[in-house]
């Protein structure tokens, strides 16, 4: 269950595996300068806070992640809802939150949802993503405009018309700097891609700002110098009251934190043929959010971009993450003052950047061509991460897309009163088992279910059982289409034995797969409706039918 990647490959390490991770290492530590900067400063708290989460929780990720390539630390997703929290509970609020959600991350990891959350709907996924990326987007129009405003609101709404009522104070030399930011970050990968562009846009921004002394802010300017030293652990103090009003938020931090990190490792395992141990992911991102807090981190998970980075860069094994972690704190501990130079529209142009490529346009315009339902999902779980909270856009996304599916299912189930439609060869064709091809004893109904027989197909059921006029001396239930069965589908089952037996009817099952048999075995139904009344087709069922009849014990079940 859990089997951190790195033990296995301390096993067959080299000399020289070491040296490409090593080299990877160093790149993506790089890379993760600016990220972890730019993401703690969106999210509403001090930059340092960014890189002391990329240290801690890169460490922790590479030591018992169960991905090989996998690079922990702060992103994106986590903009929306840690600056929510933060301007909510304040930075105790916060911290409790990350807490909470990475010990709700390793339940589910000891619990094995790492397979589970695979089937989240994708509309959905698409939905909070692209709400998160346009509010990403609308989060930085101040410092990319260098418009001279107080604190940007925290509604959607209420930042663009404050962005309006100021918009006479647009600051062109902080345009410039933003523009040629984004120009870089565009068109660098035509060079290298060895190099993100991020970081190269990072060099010449803040190099251009400080040699021309241009009037735009830098972070040092707004936050003041970033400390050189990594905090020393601290107990965080914890307010019962808040306790219970987190627990929504933490859940949605681990929710989004197992959706991105399961989704970076299978970009990662399709990347380089590798094959990723996802419970084991998700320990390990419980484990860094339950440690990051003691240090005054903010939530962590994996990073596909970094991740990206890191496997084109060569790396090998999580080495390269845990040489990245120790190239953010090196920097950190001796170069830290001089990131106080950075200008904050270089910044605002990397998240702006960010927003695009999380904002999956081109999966947008996919799902807005497919079906309706998906469409509603998509739109609704979009609108809601936008207008409202992201926590409520994926509850009603994910009750959204269970309705659908339930509906879908539903409609794909079928109930039909053979015997009466049979002359029409309803099921026959060229079906061998079709009841057209047999004859079919007076007295005898028979029905068949096709689909999954539950709750969603309830009200088919019954209505085919309405069908039938006057009780048949023997009902035979055809189930060899039926592939999954809930308790309301056995619930039905046994209402139609009691009916039965009221009625003098015998009950006779046919065509059971492993499933329902399964399900039938452990409710006990099987024990009710007799051993002798299952049978394997539709001729055994006719067979038993036949011995019914002759021997005419009315109310015999």
């Amino acid at each position: 269950m859990f089997r951190p990647s790195l033990f296995a490959e301390l096993r067959h390490y080299t000399p020289a595996r070491f040296s490409a991770d090593l080299t990877a290492g160093l790149v993506v530590g790089v890379v993760a300068l600016p990220l972890s900067i730019a993401f703690a400063i969106a999210s509403g708290v001090s930059p340092e806070k960014g890189l002391v989460t990329a240290v801690v929780a890169g460490l922790l990720v590479s030591l018992l992640g169960g991905s090989r390539h996998q690079i922990g630390g702060p992103t994106g997703a986590f903009i929306v809802i840690v600056a929510g929290i933060h301007a909510q509970y304040g930075p105790a609020g916060l911290t409790t939150a990350t807490l909470m959600a990475g010990i709700i991350l390793v339940v589910m990891g000891f619990a094995r949802f790492g397979s589970v959350l695979k089937y989240i709907p994708y509309p959905v996924i698409v939905g909070f993503t692209g709400g998160i990326a346009l509010i990403i987007l609308a989060s930085q129009v101040k410092d990319f405009l260098g418009l001279q405003m107080g604190d940007v609101p925290q509604g959607f709404l209420a930042k663009w018309l404050e962005y309006a009522r100021h918009l006479r104070t647009v600051n062109p030399w902080a345009v410039g700097v933003a523009g040629l930011s984004v120009a870089v970050m565009v068109f660098w990968p035509r060079v290298t891609h060895r190099l993100p562009g991020s970081v190269v846009a990072l060099a010449l921004g803040t190099t251009v700002t400080a040699v021309f002394r241009l009037p735009v802010e830098t972070i040092g300017g707004r936050f003041g110098e970033i400390p050189s030293s990594l905090p020393l652990p601290v107990m965080p103090a914890f307010d019962p009251a808040t306790i219970k009003a987190l627990v929504r938020p933490a859940t949605t931090i681990a929710i989004l934190a197992a959706i991105e990190s399961l989704l970076s490792a299978v970009v990662a395992d399709g990347m380089t043929g590798d094959r990723h141990d996802s419970d084991t992911e998700l320990i390990a991102q419980g484990a860094a959010n339950i440690v990051v807090p003691f240090f005054g981190g903010i939530p962590a998970t994996g990073a596909i971009a970094r991740t990206a980075t890191n496997i084109r860069n060569g790396a090998t094994s999580p080495v390269a993450g845990i040489v990245h972690a120790l190239t953010l704190l090196l920097v950190m501990l001796f170069f830290g003052k001089w990131a106080g130079l950075i200008p904050m529209p270089v910044l605002a142009a990397v998240l702006v950047l960010v927003a695009y490529n999380m904002s999956e346009l081109r999966s947008f315009a996919a799902i807005m061509r497919g079906p309706r339902s998906d469409v509603v999902v998509m739109a609704t779980t979009f609108g809601l991460t936008v207008v409202f909270d992201l926590t409520v856009a994926i509850e009603v996304g994910m009750m959204l897309a269970a309705f659908l599916f339930m509906h879908r299912m539903a409609a794909v189930s079928n109930v039909k009163v053979l015997t009466r439609e049979f002359t029409h060869d309803v099921d026959g064709g060229e079906d061998p088992g079709a009841v057209a091809r047999r004859e079919i004893p007076d007295g005898v109904e028979v029905y068949e279910i096709s689909g999954s027989f539950f709750f969603g197909a309830a009200t088919k059921f019954k209505e085919a059982m309405r069908q039938v006029e006057k009780p048949p001396r023997v009902q035979i239930v055809r189930l060899r289409h039926v592939y999954a069965l809930d308790s309301t589908g056995i619930h039905l089952l046994e209402e139609m034995l009691h009916n039965a037996r009221r009625h003098g009817t015998s009950l006779i099952l046919a065509g059971l797969h492993s499933q329902p048999v399964q399900a039938l075995q452990h409710s006990g139904f099987l024990k009710q409706v007799g051993q002798d009344n299952l049978c394997d087709g539709i001729d055994g069922a006719l067979t038993r039918a036949r011995e019914i009849l002759a021997n005419d014990h009315p109310g015999e079940a």
